[in-house]
C-alpha cells in the first residue's frame, strides 16, 4: 500500500527493503517512543523512500531515524535550539528543514499529525494530519518549508 501511494505523488521514488519488525521494535524502544502506526507500516514495507528531485529524503530509513533522532536530543544542536523531545524526526526538506511527528509532553507515543522544523528559525509549524498527506502535500507543493 505505502509504495503504491508513494508512487502516486513520486513516480521517480526508490525503496528500500522493509524492516523487520525486531528492527522496529528496537528503534522505538532506543528512542523511548511509539512511532505511529502509519510509519511503522510504511518502514515495514520499505525502509524508507528516496527521489532526486530535490527534496530530501521523502521517508528516513530506521537507521537515520534513529541516528538523527539521538544526535539532535544530545549532539551539537541541544545547544544551539529548543529541546526536540516534542518531536520525532523522520524525513527532511533537503534544505536544513525536517519533518517530525509531535509527541505529546508526558507521552510516550507520538501522534499522527506531521510538524515542519525551520533550522534557521527554530520555528515548528504544523504541516499535516498524516503521513499520508504529508506523501501527498509535499509533493504537490502544499507544503513548503
Amino acid at each position: 500500500m505505502w509504495i503504491e501511494l508513494a508512487t502516486k505523488f513520486y513516480p521517480e521514488a526508490t525503496f528500500e527493503r522493509g524492516a523487520p519488525d525486531g528492527t522496529l521494535s528496537s528503534l522505538q524502544e532506543r528512542l523511548g517512543i511509539r512511532l505511529p502506526t502509519d510509519l511503522l507500516k510504511l518502514l515495514g514495507e520499505t525502509d524508507g523512500i528516496s527521489t532526486d528531485e530535490g527534496l530530501g529524503r521523502i521517508v528516513w530509513s530506521t537507521t537515520r531515524i534513529l541516528s538523527d533522532n539521538l544526535e539532535m536530543r544530545g549532539g551539537l544542536y541541544a545547544g544551539l535550539y529548543m529541546p526536540f523531545d516534542d518531536l520525532v524526526f523522520f524525513a527532511d526538506a533537503g534544505n536544513g528543514g525536517r519533518f517530525g511527528f509531535p509527541v505529546p509532553l508526558g507521552s510516550l507515543e507520538a501522534g499522527p499529525d506531521v510538524f515542519a522544523w525551520d533550522h534557521e528559525d527554530d520555528s515548528r509549524k504544523w504541516v499535516a494530519p498524516s503521513l499520508p498527506k504529508y506523501l501527498e502535500w509535499w509533493a504537490t507543493g502544499k507544503i513548503l518549508l
